[in-house]
Formats: C-alpha cells, structure tokens, sequence
C-alpha cells in the first residue's frame, strides 16, 4: 500500500468559534437541567465586545442569555480586553424565539420509538485502531495538544499564555499504518513580552522554546510514536493581539475539528447549541458509538458509518457499516448485525445513550469523540458482548 502523509487540526477553548460552541452548549444545558424535554438550536457569535445569541427554543426552562455568557467567557479566560474579550463589560444580545410548530409535530411523539427526526440529514462514525481510543492519530494528537495548552494556562504553568491558540500534526501513514510525525504547528496566543526580552526575535524564541518542552514533547512522547524535530511554533511571529476581538466566532464552524480531522466523511451538520432530538447531533454520536463497539469487537480494523434521516420520520433513511476490507464479517452481513443490536430511530438513540442530562458544555472543545469522561457514553464499549454473540 502507498505512503502518503496526512494532517489533521485542532483548536484551543479561547478560538473565538469554539467559545461561541461553549456559549450555544451552556445555554442546552441550562436548560435541559430544567426541563429534559427542552428543544433548542441556538447559534451565537461573538466579535469585538459583543456577543450575539440567537436560535429557537421550546422549554419550560427559564435562560439568563447575559449570565451564562460571561461566565462562559470567564470559565475560558477571556476576563480582559487585552486578551481579546473582557466579560465583566461584554455587550450581549439574544435574540430567541419559539421552535416551530411544523417541527415540533414532526419530533414529538408518545411512543419513543415513533419520534420523529428534527430534521433531515447524514451523519458518519467512524473508529480504527491507531490509537487506545480508537481514533485516528492526527486528530487524537492534536487535540491533546490545544488541552495541554490549555492546562498550562489555567494551572499557571506558562503564566503568559492567553486563551486563543491552535494546533496542527501531520502523520506519516504507511497504507493504514502510522509510521512517524513528520511535522507538528502550534500557533498560541500570548503575554505582551517585548519590554522583558527586547525584540520579537528573542519573544518568539522564548516563545518557542517553552512551547516545545512543555507541550509539544510530552503529547510526542505519550503516543509513543517515531517524530521527526519538525516544530512550527507561531509561525506569524507574534501572536499577541487574538480571541474575538481579532476573529469574529460563529457556532458550529468547527465540524471537523469536532469529529476526525477530516480522516472519515462528514456529514456536515454541526453539534453545539443542539439538544439531542436534533439528529444532527445524537446520531452522529450513535454512528460512533457503533462503530467504535465494531472495532473493539475485533470485528474488523477500521469501521465507517452512515444514518440518514428525513425531518418528521423516526426510521432512517438509509443506514451502512463498512470496513474499509478490514472486517471478519462481509459489510453486508455487518451492517445487518448492528441494525439488529443498535437502537438507530431517533428516541431509541437519545434513550439508549442517556442524552438528555445536561452534559454538553464539555464536549464544545477539544472532541466530541476520543475521550475518556462518563458523560461521553457514546465512547462506551459496552455493546462488544453483544456483537460477539450475535455475528457468531
């Protein structure tokens, strides 16, 4: 098989689309934790000192737009204009409204496996076995580089560091198998250092220095896997000036980053400010949650697959498990084994992965999927007995 190489990205909690992520799924969990029969699909965006929250909403809970804002963007950091956003002076507008009643009689339903889609859609899952947990190892790398970013900061490690940042790998595959990191991007956000080093070309050596030892190294180190000393650390040569005020955010920009680097299709709806009648959302969780119990099954290598839905109708459209010629089973034989021990109709889903708890601000950065947290029961492997004894 060839050999070629491969990159995925990710994004720190301070990127101005991933806080307008967190703001959408603080107020989905506001809500659900008054009311777990509450329908929301809400959009924010954030610029330069103003953020805009708007979407449709039906719930017997009460939201305080303006609370949950500010302390979202203390929670990520962003308490000073010269970090980006100050979020004890932050403009905030919400701009809310009733779901309507056309959708609502399509979703709702007295028997759980007769709810009806929110909305008509494909959604992908997929699992290999690059990495412990299952994902591909671009993405899995370079989301544990932005959370160690992260960590830094707010544990006061790298006192300088400032919420907004990025992180990028590139992996060497030999066919399915991953041979070496042959190039690693971080650019960070950071303190104003010109007074204490006298030039940007020492800052940035500073910069630089510390970025590697601290977290580029250690995430090498703890997937185990050959690299070449390739390191891109802030590229620009400065990043001071960042966060919102800098790049205006929107919900829902960061698919990718979201689900698998772009390593398996995506269907392209985003998650954040969804709850979870919204397929969007919960069966994309479903498609990993099966295809990921597949592969820890040992029923094959790697495992993609696809739900499609049209708005108002409980069974899918269509529905596939493939793998990608690395499976024990035929993927025709496959995809029948999963319809049989999967719960694939919207309620069932929702029901079978417990989703209305509130549980979704966490998952606005850093991967819905790869991650090892009690709330993620998408991740569980607990339908492998299951598949054993069925497929025999």
């Amino acid at each position: 098989m060839s050999r070629f190489l491969f990159t995925s990205e990710s994004v720190t909690e301070g990127h101005p689309d991933k806080v307008c992520d967190a703001i959408s799924d603080a107020i989905v969990d506001h809500l659900l934790s008054q009311d777990k029969e509450s329908h929301v699909a809400c959009e924010t965006l954030a610029t330069n000192g103003l953020v805009v929250v708007s979407g449709e909403i039906r719930s017997n809970g009460n939201v305080d737009v303006e609370g949950i804002v500010k302390d979202t963007l203390v929670n990520i950091g962003y308490t000073d204009e010269a970090y980006g956003m100050d979020s004890a002076n932050v403009e905030v507008k919400a701009i809310l409204h009733e779901q309507s009643l056309e959708i609502a009689q399509g979703v709702d339903a007295e028997n759980m496996s007769e709810q009806g889609a929110g909305d008509q859609g494909l959604m992908f899952g997929f699992a290999c076995r690059e990495t412990p947990e299952l994902m591909p190892l671009p993405i899995q790398m370079a989301q544990r580089l932005t959370e160690r970013l992260t960590m830094l900061r707010k544990e006061n490690v790298l006192t300088w560091l400032r919420p907004d940042g990025k992180s990028q790998v590139t992996v060497e595959y030999d066919g399915y198998s991953p041979t070496r990191v042959t190039k690693v991007v971080i650019a960070t956000q950071h303190q104003d250092m010109i007074n204490r080093y006298g030039s940007e070309k020492r800052e940035l050596e500073f910069v630089k220095k510390e970025v590697i030892e601290h977290v580029i190294l250690p995430i090498l180190e703890q997937y185990g896997v050959p690299y070449e000393k390739d390191f891109i650390v802030n590229g620009t040569g400065r990043f001071v000036y960042g966060g919102p005020a800098a790049d205006t955010g929107l919900t829902g920009r960061k698919i990718i980053v979201d689900t698998y680097g772009g390593y398996a299709p995506h269907g392209g709806g985003a998650f954040s400010g969804k709850d979870p009648s919204k397929v969007d959302r919960s069966a994309t969780y479903m498609a990993r949650y099966i295809a990921k119990n597949v592969v820890a099954a040992e029923l094959s290598e790697r495992c993609e697959v696809q739900l499609s839905y049209s708005i108002g109708v409980a069974e899918p459209t269509s529905f596939y498990v493939r793998t990608l010629g690395t499976g024990t089973l035929s993927d025709e034989k496959l995809t029948t084994l999963c319809r049989k021990v999967f719960p694939i109709r919207p309620g069932e889903i929702v029901d079978h992965l417990d989703l209305k708890r509130p549980r979704y601000y966490p998952t606005a950065a850093y991967g819905h999927f790869g991650r090892e947290d009690e709330n993620f029961t998408w991740e569980k492997t607990d339908m492998v007995d299951a598949l054993r004894s069925n497929g025999q």
